[in-house]
C-alpha cells in the first residue's frame, strides 16, 4: 500500500522556427534520466560519480524548460527497482535530493519553481523525505515550473494500488463496479498532474522502464543516445523541435485527411 505523498506546498534555431514553435511546447515533459554509470565508467569513475554529474544536467535542464515555457517537468528520479542495486549506490542515490535541493533551492525559489514529489516515499531515509517536504512547502506558493521528481516510484504498483482502491469502494458498496471509468482510476493515481506530453530518456536505451505506463498513452516519445550527464540545453531544445513537429492524433484523424 502506498503512503501517498502529492506535494502542492510548476535559442531553437533562426527566428521564425522560434515563432512556429511558440504555441507547440509542450505543457509536461517527463524525462527518465538514464546513462549516468555508464558516463562514468566511460571516463573510468566510479558510477556515484556519474549520479553526482547527474545533478548539475537537472538544474540547467529544468532552468532551460522553463525558459521554453515548460509547465510541468517530471523526472524519474529514483524507481521501486532501484533498490536491487549495490547498497553504497542506493545510499548515495537516496542522498542527491537532498544535496540537490540544499544546494539549488534558493535558485529554484527565485526562478518561481514549485517541487513536488511522488512516489512511495514512506521507504525513503528521513534526510531525504524531509529534504524533498521542506522544499515543497517552501515552493507551494509558487506559479511557475513544475518540478515533479519520482521517488521510489513504479507504475505498476502504482495502478495496483489504485485498483485496490476503487475495490474497497466497491467492496463498501460506495461504488457499483459499473460506474468504474478511466477518469476515476485516473484520479487514483499518485499525481494530480496533467498527462505527459512528450517523454524523453537518455541513455540510448528504448523502453520505459515502469515509469508512468498509464499516462503515457498518448505521449510523444523521443529516445536520445546521449547519457543524461551530457544532456543540455540544445537537447532539450531538439527534443521539443521534434515533439512540435509531429501531429498528435490520439487514435483519429487530422483535418483533412482522408477516411481509410
Amino acid at each position: 500500500m502506498f503512503d501517498k505523498f502529492s506535494f502542492k506546498t510548476g535559442k531553437m534555431g533562426n527566428e521564425n522556427h522560434q515563432e512556429q514553435l511558440t504555441e507547440k511546447i509542450p505543457e509536461h515533459v517527463a524525462i527518465i534520466m538514464d546513462g549516468n554509470g555508464r558516463w562514468a565508467k566511460k571516463r573510468g569513475l566510479p558510477r556515484i560519480a556519474g549520479h553526482r554529474e547527474a545533478m548539475k544536467t537537472v538544474k540547467r535542464v529544468t532552468k532551460e524548460a522553463d525558459r521554453l515555457g515548460v509547465k510541468v517537468l517530471t523526472l524519474y528520479a529514483f524507481s521501486t527497482e532501484n533498490w536491487k542495486r549495490p547498497k553504497a549506490e542506493v545510499d548515495f542515490l537516496m542522498k542527491l535530493p537532498q544535496q540537490f535541493l540544499t544546494t539549488y533551492l534558493k535558485e529554484l525559489i527565485e526562478q518561481n519553481v514549485q517541487v513536488r514529489a511522488m512516489g512511495d516515499l514512506s521507504r525513503l531515509p528521513s534526510y531525504t523525505l524531509d529534504a524533498v517536504k521542506s522544499a515543497s512547502e517552501k515552493t507551494k506558493e509558487n506559479t511557475g515550473l513544475i518540478l515533479n521528481f519520482a521517488l521510489n516510484y513504479g507504475s505498476h504498483a502504482e495502478i495496483v494500488n489504485a485498483v485496490k482502491m476503487i475495490a474497497r469502494d466497491v467492496q463498501d458498496q460506495k461504488l457499483d463496479a459499473e460506474e468504474i471509468t478511466e477518469s476515476m482510476i485516473a484520479e487514483h493515481l499518485l499525481s494530480p498532474l496533467p498527462d505527459p506530453d512528450l517523454l524523453i530518456r537518455t541513455g540510448g536505451e528504448i523502453r520505459l522502464s515502469n515509469f508512468m505506463l498509464w499516462q503515457l498513452a498518448y505521449t510523444e516519445l523521443y529516445f536520445s543516445d546521449e547519457y543524461w550527464p551530457d544532456f543540455n540545453e540544445q537537447s532539450l531544445q531538439d527534443a521539443v523541435k521534434v515533439f512540435a513537429s509531429r501531429q498528435r492524433r490520439y487514435g483519429g484523424l487530422m483535418e483533412g485527411s482522408e477516411k481509410k
